[in-house]
């Protein structure tokens, strides 16, 4: 287990959480206003609910927490991710948060993370949504590059 360091300690088995929090309707209002997501599932007063996206910053939230030295020696680069909303979560939702570190891999110069994130409902055990979010740690970059 490399928790406890860098984001660039992680890997594969590595779990991050989970960590609980209650959803705010500030939050997903100011994260869907940012985005400009302006309908009023997500703006409203009543059942306001969290867009998919959102769960990018419950990865921040598990990496703030599992990996207190930061991002390490290079930025991360967020390369894809894919998301499976199994129920709408809304605001006032106590929430909890499990990332686990599926897979790490170099790949033409690339060192990538694959982590996934599964978000459930903490007064029910609902399982909300699957986050899989791939990122790359740190690359060489080209000497053409470096040239120009």
């Amino acid at each position: 287990m490399a928790t406890g360091g860098t984001v660039w300690d992680l890997d594969k088995g590595d779990v991050l959480g989970p960590v609980e929090y209650r959803l705010s309707s500030f939050v997903i209002r100011e994260y869907t206003h940012a985005v400009e997501l302006h309908h009023p599932v997500f703006q409203g007063v009543s059942d306001q609910v969290m867009p998919p996206t959102l769960v990018h910053l419950d990865k921040l939230r598990l990496y703030k927490h599992a990996c207190p030295g930061g991002t390490g020696p290079s930025a991360r680069i967020h390369f894809e991710y894919d998301v499976e909303v199994f129920a709408p979560a809304y605001a006032g939702d106590l929430l909890r948060v499990t990332g686990t570190v599926e897979d790490r891999y170099l790949k033409k110069g690339r060192d990538y993370v694959v982590m996934r994130i599964d978000m459930e409902r903490v007064e029910t055990g609902e399982l909300l949504m699957r986050y899989t979010d791939r990122v790359i740690l740190a690359f060489e970059p080209k000497k053409e590059a470096m040239a120009s």
